[in-house]
């Protein structure tokens, strides 16, 4: 299981319209081959700062599946239009769990 971690840096004063999108945007990647589950928390200390982490089977379902698929064009089209700077995408690999 690979873990995807992005801080979504959303347009201050966009928050609701960014939810709303996402809640459709989700539907779509739930669908991909790969995908196991996601959470989207919004920051406390910085309210247009979200936090998504996505869990994957391997690196190669988000990278190589989800985002060659249609599908991605469809996700990019509701949410990239809400990130300003863009976001930075990293994987991790569990290493210890309490």
């Amino acid at each position: 299981m690979i873990l995807e971690h992005v801080v979504l840096p959303v347009t201050p004063g966009r928050e609701r319209e960014f939810e709303e999108a996402f809640a459709e945007a989700r539907t779509i990647i739930e669908l991909m081959p790969g995908f196991q589950r996601l959470s989207l928390s919004r920051g406390i200390e910085s309210p247009s700062s979200y936090l998504l982490l996505v869990h994957w089977d391997s690196v190669e379902a988000h990278e190589v599946g989800f985002r060659g698929s249609p599908e991605y064009r469809r996700w990019a089209s509701l949410l990239h239009p809400f990130y300003d700077p863009f976001p930075v995408v990293e994987h991790f690999a569990e290493v210890h769990r309490a």
